[in-house]
């Protein structure tokens, strides 16, 4: 299997030469709008760039308002802040997602409860879920808490692992019942649809990532998506220190935060936006030739979920058992062909592996068996 797939990815990028697991791709306006931001000296967090980045996103994902930030984790960390998050409260998410999202808790003082993932979406499962709530919260009218410890739960925050969706009715719904707030983590799923929806646009907030290894890039960058206008308004004000405006006084009326994006990074993103289609279509079809691999292998290769569309970031295999992923992880990194296991399950880590958490039986057998494929659009290097 190791040799044949190394073969069959050398031959699907062209090339003998180190492949990685995800490369950016410039093939239309970056360097211009760049330099012309350059000249124009405004290269900090005022300037055009910053403002039609933000148009072009709410245009495409359909969100109410997009609000840029500094990185994906701001982005993460203003959507905690907005849904009123407090230190000592806890967020239900998943144990297999980058890390992140658990550093966004971490900073607003919060603790995140662990519930396991669904093996057709690889994010946070509603049945789990459900019964996690049924079993350890309780719900008066003051909110929901947990029964253990009297804290109160705010907020319900999947991950769209790989740019897959998560099923979010029935998380909404759960949510509703249970007096809960949805923020999604789509990250990784710009160009994901949720049965006609884009991801990150159905819970009160979502946020996305323009990290280097991302779909689209900004170099370094994030974006709060926000379902309603005044959130929306609100959270600009917030992410922009709080500075009320004035031609000449600095007056902030709250604390705030600095997270505005670069005009310089919303430039490059401007640029990317512009490719976004042909990225997708590019990304689909090379998922289409790894799934057609895969078939009547011992090897299942992770597909969209029903009535989704995913943007196939990171394509993903689940192999047999840990000695068969070791093996191919092993045998293709010998031969510059960059793969990975998925990330460390939160619960393992130093800093949470005191969380509370239901049975993470589904997650913790995926993470010894998957494993990420090279998934850059094939021109990127």
């Amino acid at each position: 299997m190791s040799t044949a797939l190394v073969n069959f990815i050398r031959e699907l990028y062209q090339s003998n030469e180190f492949i990685p697991l995800h490369a950016p791709s410039f093939r239309g306006n970056e360097l211009q709008y760049v330099s012309e931001t350059i000249k124009s000296t405004f290269v900090s967090s005022v300037g055009k760039f910053v403002d039609e980045f933000e148009r072009k996103i709410e245009d495409f994902t359909g969100t109410v308002k997009a609000v840029a930030t500094v990185n994906g984790t701001a982005a993460l960390h203003s959507a905690l802040y907005m849904a009123g998050v407090h230190a000592g409260d806890v967020v239900i998410t998943q144990p297999l997602t980058f890390v992140a999202t658990c550093n966004a808790l971490y900073h607003m003082g919060a603790e995140p409860v662990f519930v396991d993932i669904s093996t057709n979406t690889l994010s946070l499962c509603p049945a789990a879920l459900s019964q996690f709530l049924q079993q350890q919260a309780r719900i008066d009218d003051q909110g929901c808490y947990l029964k253990s410890s009297g804290q109160r739960i705010r907020a319900v925050m999947p991950m769209h692992t790989f740019g897959h969706p998560a099923a979010l009715d029935e998380l909404m719904q759960i949510c509703q019942q249970w007096q809960l707030i949805l923020i999604e983590d789509a990250a990784e799923s710009l160009g994901s649809y949720y049965k006609n929806r884009h991801t990150g646009t159905i819970g009160q907030f979502g946020a996305l990532s323009f990290n280097g290894n991302k779909i689209i890039t900004t170099g370094g960058g994030g974006m709060l998506l926000c379902a309603g206008l005044k959130d929306g308004e609100r959270a600009k004000h917030l992410t922009t220190t709080a500075k009320v405006p004035h031609r000449w006084e600095f007056y902030h009326d709250e604390p705030g935060f600095n997270y505005r994006l670069p005009n310089l990074n919303a430039a490059l993103g401007c640029a990317q936006m512009e490719s976004l289609s042909y990225f997708l279509a590019q990304k689909r079809q090379l998922a289409r030739q790894y799934q057609a691999f895969f078939a009547d292998t011992d090897y299942q290769f992770v597909d969209e979920p029903a009535q989704c569309q995913a943007n196939f970031w990171l394509n993903a295999v689940i192999c047999p058992d840990l000695r068969s992923r070791d093996k191919l992880l092993h045998s293709t990194n010998d031969a510059n062909v960059m793969t990975r296991p998925v990330w460390q399950l939160m619960h393992q880590l130093p800093a949470f592996k005191h969380a509370i958490r239901g049975s993470l039986a589904i997650a913790e057998d995926l993470a010894q068996r998957l494993v990420n494929l090279p998934s850059s659009v094939p021109e990127a290097f």
